[in-house]
Formats: C-alpha cells, structure tokens, sequence
C-alpha cells in the first residue's frame, strides 16, 4: 500500500507591525482599508488555506521618542476585521491576536465566541502575552508581570475562557459557572451558548521554554520563526515531545512557522528578487534603527554601509519601547560581530542576514518541493505566509504553487469540512460537563 503523503496546511498572515511590508512597491497598497483585508482574505480561501491570521499591538512602538517608522498608524481592532471578513467568506479561518495580560476572560470569551457562530465555527485566538509596563501604561490596571507570572496568568486565562465555553452543553443547555484561582476570581452566567467548534482554534507564538511547555499544555496550533529546516526539526521534536505528559497526541498540535517566499522563472531570477526584496525591507535608515534597537544607544552617525560599532550595547536602554526585545543585547552583538567579520559584512547587510525569517525562494516547482520536503522531514506541519505585498502577495503563490502541491498529493483540492477545526484535523474539544 502505497504511504500518503502528508498534507501540508498553510495560513496566510495580514502584517501590520511589521519589517515585512515594501512599502515602496506601487503595487502595495493601505493596511487600513478593509478592501485590503478582504482581498487577501479572498485570494487565500480561493488557495483553500486554513486561516487568515491578524497580529496586533497594544502601542505603538516608540524609537527615540518618535512613533517607530514601521508600525500601521490607525489599524482597525483585529476581532472587529474578523467579524466582518466572516461576511465576505465562506471556508476561511478567521484568527485574531488578542492580549492575555491587558483583558479579562469573560469579556475575551464572549467575543470569540460570537465570531465563532458568525462565521460558522471559523474562530481562532492567538494567545499572546506582554511583560512591558509601556504597553501596560494605556491600560488601567498599568505596569507589568514578571515573565513567569505572564505565563501563569495566560495559562490560567485561557482554563477560565475554556470553562466559560464549557458552562453551556453540547444540547444547548446552560450552566452557571464559577472560577477561583490565583489570577481571576469570577462567577455568573455566560450569555453564548457553546459554539460550534465547541471552543475556538487556540494559537500560540512562543520560542522560550515557558512558552513551548504553555503550547504543549494548551495550544491547537503554535506560529513560530525558525531561519533553517534543521532549526525547525528541533524545535518541532521538543515540542511535540512534550505533548504526551498532558494526555496529548502529536495531531493534537499543529506547527507552522511564519515564512516568505520569492517566485521567479528560474532560480537565478528568484533568487534576484529576494535580494531586491529585502534590500527593499532595510533600508539604510532601518538599517541603523534596528541596530539601535540592540544597542540601546543613538547610532545615527553610523554609516549603514559600515562596519558594526566596537561600542558595548546598553542593556538597561529605553531607546526603543513597545518592541520585543531580539535577546540579550551582549549577546546578540557578538553573534552579529562574528557574523560580519566572517563574512565582511557592512551594517546594513548584516541586519538583512540576521533578521530574515524563513524564506523559500525559487521557481513554483522548487518552492512547492521545497514545503513538501520540510513537512515531510517533520521540520513543520505547515506554514503562515507573510507575504511582503499587501494585498495582492499572495497571488502568483496561490496560482503558481497550490496547484503543484495538490499535483504532488501533498495539499487538498478542496475543502473537506465546514470549521477550521476540520481544516487542520483537530478534534472537537470533549466537553467537561
């Protein structure tokens, strides 16, 4: 019996704050206009992807005091363009980026909840976290959590949002419900009945061991960056290795790396692009603000195209606010020395080098072996594109590439099911009655 190929599941991601987006392109248009979102959202149900992922951020970043050039000014709230994307679609996962540290559960329940009847079961939450008492300056409560605490406190979100879900049954009958714990201390009615996912699709992003052990614990699904299939394997081994001390199975968590792909005719032509591509990303001037985002010190007298500074970085800067940090500052400055001087490498080319995420760059045929053979070898089981046009980027891959994935049994030629769950191949969540 011949063995079936596995299936590869793809996503598509709408950047925002971003280093993604050309902004020079005449082809890329406003990130704030909901015919962009909708036309993305279009092109990737007409490629029969899993879902449409949105990020968000609380505040925007600050560099030097001045709004960081590369945030989207103005951005609609991410559930609101969920909502009404779930009207001008059918099949299309709808996943929102939504705060654990700065909400509260019931309020988060209800509003996944209502998307997920809107859209007929469609729903997805990308469960995040934030430790910075920047972001926590625009809320009430203020400050910040140490980063084992944020952990607690979303682990402990997302069990209080779950029993929400559960308080009504499967037959449509509820329950009042009632939650004490460390972080929330609640109880009353919950007014959506159970929807028809039974939850919403639960993502997670996380690289830190506190977040890998939350997203064998919880998740359906972890977004991470990993820059190698080799990088991939491991992180997808640990992972999944830790997925059976919670009664789980490796079907039970899908893990799809955000990536970027460059088309060409031929290798040459693809691989020529990219680089236009990311020189296009870094520019000179972004050059110099995301080494300053390292070094926590003013290096504007730097030339881009210049060796790195033989300066130590600042670990204790503010020079930047509202970004998450790349690492330990010391630390990433070496790696990136040693880089450039291996390499010969200038200022600018060394941030095109280090802060690339996975790309796969080549003709349609090399692309489409390329994502095949990375599932294959359990380096993901799909991926998010992050294409760096919006809207129209994703276009030549959904032409280009799908058709060669399906051609290779690799991807579906349609729709199976009628719930995002379905797509992915998770389970309906048993209900604890």
């Amino acid at each position: 019996m011949t063995q079936r190929t596995k299936q590869i599941h793809l996503a598509a991601h709408f950047p925002g704050v971003n280093n993604t987006t050309v902004w020079s392109d005449p082809r890329s248009r406003s990130h704030i206009d909901f015919s962009s979102f909708a036309a993305l959202a279009r092109t990737a149900e007409r490629g029969l992807f899993d879902f449409f992922f949105l990020a968000e951020g609380l505040r925007l970043r600050e560099h030097k005091g001045r709004i960081h050039d590369l945030d989207v000014v103005g951005r609609p709230e991410s559930l609101t363009v969920l909502t009404a994307l779930a009207a001008v679609t059918e099949r299309l996962g709808l996943a929102g980026t939504v705060n654990a540290t700065f909400n509260e559960p019931f309020e988060l329940a209800r509003r996944f909840a209502s998307l997920d009847h809107l859209s007929a079961g469609r729903a997805a939450w990308n469960v995040v976290t934030t430790s910075d008492a920047f972001t926590g300056e625009n809320f009430r409560r203020g400050g910040y959590l140490d980063r084992a605490d944020r952990y607690t406190r979303a682990a402990e979100f997302l069990a209080t949002a779950r029993e929400l879900w559960d308080s009504w049954s499967p037959e449509g009958r509820p329950r009042p419900f009632a939650h004490r714990g460390q972080h929330f201390s609640i109880e009353g009615e919950f007014p959506v009945e159970r929807s028809p996912q039974g939850h919403p699709v639960v993502i997670q992003a996380g690289d830190s061991p506190e977040g890998r052990e939350f997203a064998a614990s919880a998740a359906d699904v972890i977004f991470t960056r990993h820059g190698t299939p080799e990088a991939g394997r491991e992180f997808y081994a640990d992972v999944k290795g830790r997925l059976a001390k919670y009664g789980r199975s490796a079907d039970d968590l899908k893990i799809m790396p955000g990536v970027t792909f460059v088309l060409g005719d031929t290798a040459a032509e693809a691989q020529e692009k990219a680089t236009e591509i990311r020189r296009a990303q870094v520019s000179p001037q972004n050059a110099i603000l995301a080494l300053e985002q390292v070094w926590g010190v003013d290096l504007s007298a730097y030339d881009p195209d210049g060796p790195l500074p033989d300066i130590d970085p600042d670990p204790r800067s503010q020079l930047v606010q509202g970004r998450v940090k790349i690492g330990d500052p010391l630390a990433v400055a070496d790696k990136w020395r040693a880089l450039s001087e291996a390499k010969g490498l200038s200022i600018r080319q060394t941030v095109i080098e280090t802060t690339a995420r996975q790309s796969f760059i080549g003709t349609p045929d090399q692309v489409a072996a390329d994502l095949t053979e990375s599932v294959r070898t359990d380096a993901a089981d799909g991926f998010i594109l992050v294409p760096h046009l919006t809207p129209g980027g994703l276009d030549d891959f959904v032409d280009k590439v799908v058709p060669l994935l399906q051609e290779r049994g690799a991807y579906r030629t349609d729709y199976e099911g009628t719930t995002l769950r379905s797509h992915l191949g998770l389970r309906e969540p048993v209900w604890k009655g």
